[in-house]
């Protein structure tokens, strides 16, 4: 079963799929204020905008990173 987890921030969740997970490092490195691994939870939404979120996650090559 895949394991999917959601982090909404009222306009926008954002979807992350850790089997899809390549470690590219591209979310960390287009928002380090967002995505933090060494944190729990490691996706905080509220330190981007919904067009910041939705521009960056166009980026994830694996298409761990969604939203809906």
């Amino acid at each position: 079963m895949e394991t999917i987890k959601e982090y909404p921030n009222g306009e926008i969740s954002v979807v992350w799929k850790p089997e899809l997970c390549q470690h590219a490092g591209i979310c960390v490195k287009m928002l380090p204020k967002v995505y933090n691994p060494k944190e729990k939870p490691w996706i905080k939404v509220e330190n981007a905008t919904t067009d910041e979120l939705k521009h960056q996650i166009s980026k994830c090559p694996s298409g761990a990173l969604s939203y809906h």
